[in-house]
């Protein structure tokens, strides 16, 4: 079995070299494919990943000429994998790449089609903000009264797909619409979902976090839409 990693970047310079060599890292029986998607990052990331390329020939990097978001990054990073399953991992370090196990385990034991982490339910979690854990609960909530689901963490950013069920997605949104777009769209495929535990180590907005309340907005948009759709 081959696993295909996908890694969205935007500006970050700061982690993307620990996150990747942490990925390699993770003993798996699986052999492993890294695809970098750089989308258009200011701050050095691109010379960053040059560098990395030296030690990690292997890695695959796709650059995007202008920022479209990290719904675009995975849609063009879905072309270049060729494992049997494909996770999308944040290179802010929020999510621990030795978590990869347990997402894989309800795929590879034949279970499950695709496998959300939930970062709030047998994981340690960074204690953060109280309005965005309402916010998230919120979110699922609708998102479960629209999909017939009972996801605890819908806008988890550590999902496992086996990859003949995401090419079958056809990813609209171009920024953290994603996460609720994609939801909707496997459940209309009546695709086996399943959730793990996972660790989860937020970032405040001083440290680099990026959502923000319009990304909510624009999620409460997405939920309806895509889960509306026939």
């Amino acid at each position: 079995m081959k696993l295909s990693i996908i890694i969205p970047i935007y500006n970050e310079a700061a982690t993307i070299s620990e996150i990747v060599k942490r990925v390699h890292k993770v003993p798996l029986e699986w052999s492993k494919e890294v695809i970098v998607v750089n989308d258009a990052s200011t701050d050095g990331t691109k010379e960053v990943l040059k560098a990395i390329k030296v030690s990690y020939p292997e890695l695959s990097v796709v650059d995007h000429a202008h920022n479209q978001g990290k719904g675009a990054a995975i849609r063009s990073g879905i072309p270049h994998a060729t494992g049997d399953v494909i996770i999308v991992q944040d290179a802010d370090l929020e999510y621990d790449p030795r978590d990869l196990p347990k997402l894989l385990a309800p795929i590879e034991n034949g279970y499950a089609d695709v496998v959300f982490g939930n970062r709030f339910h047998g994981g340690e979690h960074r204690v953060l903000y109280f309005w965005h854990s309402i916010g998230n609960k919120f979110l699922t909530l609708l998102s479960n009264a629209l999909t017939n689901l009972n996801l605890n963490d819908m806008e988890v950013g550590y999902k496992a797909f086996r990859s003949e069920i995401l090419r079958q997605v056809t990813i609209e949104s171009d920024r953290f619409g994603f996460e609720p777009e994609v939801t909707a769209k496997v459940a209309r495929m009546n695709c086996r979902i399943y959730e793990v535990p996972i660790s989860y180590h937020g970032r405040t907005y001083q440290e680099g976090k990026k959502i923000t309340w319009r990304d909510g907005v624009v999620a409460v948009y997405c939920i309806i839409r895509y889960g509306l759709a026939k």
